[in-house]
């Protein structure tokens, strides 16, 4: 319930001079008029009002969602609105927009807008030492991720938010305390005055530092671990060649060199963003122009005329390298008043592409859950925790594990063969076996489920390969007996001679 001293607040805040849609202002008006003459007792809870704290993607995705359902939305975003900055900041790491991400997008009638700006990604190009190329594909034929521009998606987002009558987007305010008691919120505002809030419900998607959080781990019973891995990231970029793409552009490219990688997403201006991904201390060993070009002529030689010395020596001592961190805790709700989502939640290293996805879900979760018990938080923030810490820890392990795939293992004939059985044994058995990716990337079946699943697969299929194996050498043993029973002047060096001979057939 927002009770009358927030209600005058809230007012003073809608109706200052910052707030330009007259729109908004009138039926923010409105909505507190018809709170005061309800009693509360009888009042629909389409007019709790909900504050979300954080509008980065899952923020301004999930300001959507409470708006489309009726509910009074305040946004609050500690940095200035990105549409009209000069400069965007924060993490730049490509997105990769798959299924989930999709379906959450759908349901606010914004999949259309974004996938028409993205471009398909439908195999990944593995780059060898060598200058070789050798795709391996996502999927079944159609099947593709999407690479998204960050900042473009966030401020679709926004822009659609705000085209709601019920919600208000406030930048400029960080969060400096919050209360679980009462919900009440106190922000700093660009003047530098504090102003306080109280919301029914408070919604932190204010990511992996979050200060929706720090509130939290006050409380008992609550666990919480941060991981940093000991690699970090940076990012350089391959501009077009003669107006076109340096490289095809549906692909995710990938140079795979064991203990580190790079990578290559396409952008719609032609350009392709690279991040390189290795451990600090290796980054920290580069320290001249001169190193930086010997470790580029080393290990990836074909991307240097596609990028440029110059660029190259530019960008790797532009900013230090980036380091990435693990976020697991549970619960994700604290009473009837606050809950997490996105980053603040489960922030995961990028190397499923699946942290914006998973974040998204949580939107489309928790909507789903919102549906299934009628809108009573005592029961909706449980059930959503319930329901979604499972699959946020799993999808935080497989995106530790997806990185050795990435940077190791698509190097192995074992892990391709491995590739093209699972893919064939899929095609013919489509409901038994499917691929881990396929489940994670292709469907919204739960990440947990999808890693039990995965688990079964390998035991079965390991074991009829072990079983193929055995039947094989026993094969092999029986028609040896019998051909060496048949010729028996046939001597022990020239029987393995012949047998010697068949690798060549």
């Amino acid at each position: 319930m927002l009770l009358r001293d927030s209600q005058f607040n809230w007012l003073n805040k809608v109706v200052s001079p910052s707030k330009i849609n007259t729109n908004k202002i009138v039926a923010s008006s409105r909505a507190i008029s018809a709170m005061d003459s309800t009693p509360s007792e009888n009042r629909s809870d389409k007019r709790k009002v909900i504050a979300v704290v954080g509008g980065g993607l899952v923020g301004a995705l999930n300001a959507c969602y409470f708006a489309k359902r009726g509910f009074a939305v305040e946004l609050f975003e500690s940095r200035e609105d990105i549409r009209q900055a000069k400069v965007v900041r924060g993490r730049s790491i490509n997105l990769a927009l798959s299924h989930r991400g999709r379906q959450a997008l759908k349901h606010v009638g914004m999949e259309e807008t974004i996938v028409s700006k993205g471009i398909p990604m439908r195999a990944r190009m593995i780059h060898a030492l060598n200058g070789t190329r050798s795709p391996i594909p996502y999927g079944k034929k159609g099947q593709y991720i999407l690479s998204v521009d960050r900042a473009n998606l966030n401020k679709e987002l926004l822009t659609a938010a705000e085209h709601y009558p019920n919600a208000q987007l406030n930048f400029g305010h960080k969060l400096l305390d919050w209360s679980i008691e009462s919900g009440a919120m106190t922000f700093l505002r660009p003047d530098g005055a504090k102003e306080q809030i109280k919301a029914d419900l408070i919604v932190g998607c204010d990511g992996a530092f979050s200060a929706i959080r720090k509130q939290f781990l006050r409380q008992s019973r609550f666990n919480y671990s941060q991981t940093y891995i000991p690699h970090g990231y940076m990012e350089l970029t391959m501009p077009p060649h003669n107006g076109d793409f340096a490289m095809e552009p549906n692909y995710l490219h990938i140079w795979p060199r064991n203990t580190f990688m790079m990578i290559a997403l396409p952008n719609q201006d032609k350009t392709f963003t690279c991040t390189l991904f290795m451990p600090f201390e290796d980054f920290e060993k580069i320290t001249t122009e001169e190193e930086v070009m010997g470790f580029f002529q080393t290990y990836f030689p074909d991307s240097i005329p596609l990028i440029g010395e110059v660029a190259i020596k530019r960008d790797y001592f532009r900013l230090p390298a980036q380091a990435m961190v693990s976020v697991k805790c549970s619960p994700y709700h604290m009473g009837d008043k606050c809950v997490m989502m996105g980053d603040a939640a489960h922030a995961v290293v990028p190397f499923y592409g699946q942290g914006m996805n998973a974040g998204f879900e949580d939107c489309l979760v928790f909507d789903e859950v919102m549906e299934q018990f009628n809108e009573d938080f005592s029961v909706v923030l449980p059930e959503y925790t319930r329901v979604r810490v499972p699959d946020d820890h799993a999808i935080a392990d497989l995106a530790m594990y997806n990185y050795v795939e990435m940077r190791s293992h698509v190097n192995s004939k074992w892990f391709l063969f491995r590739k093209y059985l699972d893919n064939f044994l899929h095609f013919i058995m489509p409901n038994t076996i499917i691929p881990l990716y396929t489940m994670v990337t292709f469907t919204r079946t739960r990440y947990h489920e999808a890693v039990k699943r995965w688990h079964w697969q390998n035991k079965v299929i390991n074991r009829g390969l072990s079983l193929c194996g055995v039947a094989s050498m026993a094969g092999g043993t029986y028609l040896a007996i019998r051909f060496a029973l048949s010729h028996p002047s046939l001597t022990v060096d020239q029987l393995w001679s012949r047998v010697h001979t068949l690798r060549w057939y």
